[in-house]
This record gives structure tokens, sequence and C-alpha cells, in this order.
């Protein structure tokens, strides 16, 4: 995929030619310029960071902040290095733009209410869900596997997770979308989404002070630690970034899992055939290897540097921001070998998909929990899935910090239930129908 002519200097960052395939670009930031300063699309200058082993000890480095105060930032580019409309919402205090000591405490607080428990638990409404969204297009033949599979299907879950009664959900649903749509483009449609979402958030808030029951946000209104509760606002922020970072990881999850095991057909056949004789090991080192091949985050969320430091040999001035490409550094050569090559049984694969450190992603037993079942689910009960349209025609978003496609078009052959000639169901695996 990086056989590409030998070039002198750096590649165009940030088009959308980059966004359609960008590991060759990171390639030759690997390898000529590996800390790379750059001026940003929205006009911010910031420090990419792209080998594995300068992207995991920048993750961990807590001379860098993720708090923006620690940027003095140009009045051009003022407000361009979170997520449009969190300040004005008053949604700044949430995990992605806290340290140490706030950090450690709220991250205390809300693993109270996040708990492996919780996750495993949930594992049936997962499964429930994603049969119910399969069951609504599995007679068509065709589907945009992007808006009517792994959009809503996290939506939907967070919801439920959170606690945000079902006839409020679509409404979720409707800001997520905007979210998406505008993530790369203009950022009203994102500051719009949040100010709904705040303003939703508080009522809910309420309406679970008054009743509260087993759900996150119940939790998170609970949960104490040495007698400090969680402050309305730091309740709405943490409930924001859990939906927030919660739904767009999983939907690029899926989308561009799916898409990569569509494109190396071999590898989709391997976890076809280990699904089929029950066995889940593959399908498990499978969703790490996609986390690590084409992972749905491309770059970690802002960081600062709170005082002057070397990363890769490159002096970084103090309050610059920096950028950990994911991307890159789970390509790396160095680390992994034949990074370019999906190998779904990859045994010493500790990609940097969910972060490093401190602020490595809460969410993430139920980002896996979802793939997993997602990918399986799909495989077994549409085992011939295609792409129905030439790879060249596909979009990716353009964003900076996620990575994923806009649509995905697929297809698969329906059978004639003998029985009942006007239904179509899909054939298993096995050739019969799936009940």
């Amino acid at each position: 995929m990086n056989d590409q002519p030998a070039r002198s200097t750096p590649p165009e960052l940030f088009t959308w030619e980059f966004a359609t395939d960008p590991y060759p670009a990171y390639a030759w930031l690997r390898e000529h310029a590996p800390v790379h300063r750059t001026r940003l699309p929205s006009g911010v200058e910031a420090w990419l960071v792209t080998r594995y082993a300068d992207a995991r000890q920048a993750l961990a480095d807590q001379r860098l902040s993720k708090n923006p105060a620690h940027h003095d930032e140009p009045a051009h580019a003022r407000g361009r290095t979170g997520i449009p409309g969190e300040r004005k919402a008053e949604l700044m205090t949430h995990l992605l733009n806290i340290d140490p000591p706030d950090h450690t405490r709220l991250r205390r607080l809300v693993s109270k209410a996040f708990t492996p428990r919780r996750v495993a638990e949930f594992a049936p409404r997962v499964q429930e869900l994603t049969d119910r969204l399969i069951d609504n297009f599995v007679t068509k033949g065709e589907a945009d596997l992007i808006h009517e599979f792994a959009f809503p299907l996290p939506i939907y879950a967070i919801c439920d997770m959170l606690g945000v009664p079902p006839e409020d959900q679509d409404d979720f649903r409707d800001w997520a979308g905007m979210m998406i749509r505008h993530g790369g483009g203009p950022r009203g449609g994102v500051a719009r989404s949040v100010k709904k979402m705040r303003g939703y958030l508080a009522e809910l808030i309420h309406r679970k002070r008054q009743d509260p029951g087993d759900d996150l946000i119940s939790g998170l209104i609970r949960a104490s630690d040495h007698g400090e509760h969680l402050t309305e606002n730091e309740a709405a922020a943490m409930a924001f970034i859990l939906l927030f970072a919660g739904f767009e990881t999983t939907v690029n999850l899926i989308g561009n899992g799916v898409y990569a095991l569509l494109r190396n057909p071999g590898e989709r056949a391997r976890l076809q055939a280990s699904l089929a004789a029950g066995e889940r090991e593959l399908l498990e080192s499978g969703v790490e290897e996609l986390l690590r091949y084409d992972g749905p985050v491309e770059l970690a969320t802002w960081r600062f540097a709170t005082e002057p430091l070397t990363i890769g040999g490159e002096r970084i001035a103090a309050g610059d921001p920096v950028l950990v490409v994911l991307a890159a550094a789970d390509r790396d050569p160095e680390r992994f070998a034949g990074p370019d090559t999906l190998d779904l049984a990859r045994r010493d694969n500790q990609h940097l998909g969910y972060g490093h450190g401190i602020h490595y992603c809460l969410g993430a037993p139920l980002a896996r929990l979802e793939g997993q079942t997602a990918l399986a689910t799909l495989l077994t009960r549409l085992p011939d899935l295609r792409l129905a349209v030439d790879p060249a025609e596909l979009r990716w978003r353009g964003g900076l910090i996620m990575r994923g496609l806009r649509t995905l078009p697929v297809a698969w052959e329906p059978a004639v239930d003998p029985q009942n000639p006007d239904t179509v169901t899909p054939l298993g695996s096995d050739g019969s129908s799936e009940m």
C-alpha cells in the first residue's frame, strides 16, 4: 500500500485524497519527519507525532496537558482545538480536557458507574439491538451499512446505558448525525447539536435526581469519592463525552472493519470459518487487529506542552499543541511486522487505537463488545456480504480526529423461503435459512 515513488518534500496533508488513504503520507513522515510541525485546516499550528515509540511516550507524558488553557490561541484559531460548542455549553469539565488531580478524581468517580460488570451485563442488549437492525434490512439484499447499521447501533446502545428514555433516543440520533455530517466541515452544525444535548442532559439529570434508576447517569449522580460528588456541570459533561466519544468511535470501528474484511477476502473467510466452528478467539484478536490496521481514531485528542520538551529530537515550545497520530504509529514497521498487512491472528498487538496512559479510553470495553457482536452477527447472517460499489466511489469523512466512511453500500443474495415465497431470508453459512 506504501509502494510510492521516493519524494524529497513533505506530502500534502488533510486533502480529500489524503483522507482516502493517509497511510503513504504517514509512512513518509515516519521516515523523514517523525515529529512534524504543520498548519491544520483550522489554521492552528500543531506538532504531529508519527512513530510508535514517540507516540506511546507522548500519550503518557504528563508535561503534555489535556487542558486547552495551556495553549495561548491566536485570534484566528480561537476555540478550534476542541469540540465545537462545548465551551459555550459549559461542557468542558470532562476527561478529555482535564489533568490530575481533577482527572484522577473524576475518572475514579465515573469508573464506579462504568464497570466491566455493567458492560458484560449489557451484552444481551447489544445482541438484541444488532439483530433488530439487521432484521430491518435483511430481506432487501442491499443496505448502506453505515446509516442503517453501524451508526444507529452505538447510539441506541449508549442511550440505553446512559438511561435516555426510548421516546427521546431518536432526538439523540439526530443530534449525533449532525455531528458526524458536519464533523469536518462547518462547525455551526456541531455546536448547535452540542447546545441541544446540553439542554436535554440538564433536564434529564434533574429528573434522575428525583427518580434515579439503574443506569449510567443515575450512577454518575450517586457516585462519590471521599464525600465529593459530581457537580451537575461535571455530570452533564461526563454524560456528553461518553456519548460523543462513544458513538463515533464504534461507528468507525464497524464501518472500517467491515470494509477491511471485504477488501481482504482471505482473512474474512478465515474469520467466518472460525465463527462457524463456534470459536471466538480469532474474533477477539481480529477486532484488535482491525483497530490497529484502520482504526476509528486517526489522531489522539489535543495535548498542549506545559513546558519546553523534546519529542523525537524536535524541541516543542511551551503552549504548543501536540497531536499523536495513532494511525501512523499503529503502522510503524519498527513495532509491527508487516504493518500494512491485515492479520486477524496477530498476537503481539499492543496497538494504540484506544490510547495509552491515564487517558486510555474508558469506554473501550463497550466498543469492543459492540464491534465483536456486530461483525460476528453480520458475517454469520449475511455470509455472502459484498461491496456494492467500486471502492473508488467511497468517500471518507473529512475530519481531524476520527477516521470513517461516509457510506458503505453493501449487497448480498437473499434466499427465498419455499414455505413462503413472498418472504426472503438470507442463507446461513451452512446453506440453511437463518431463524
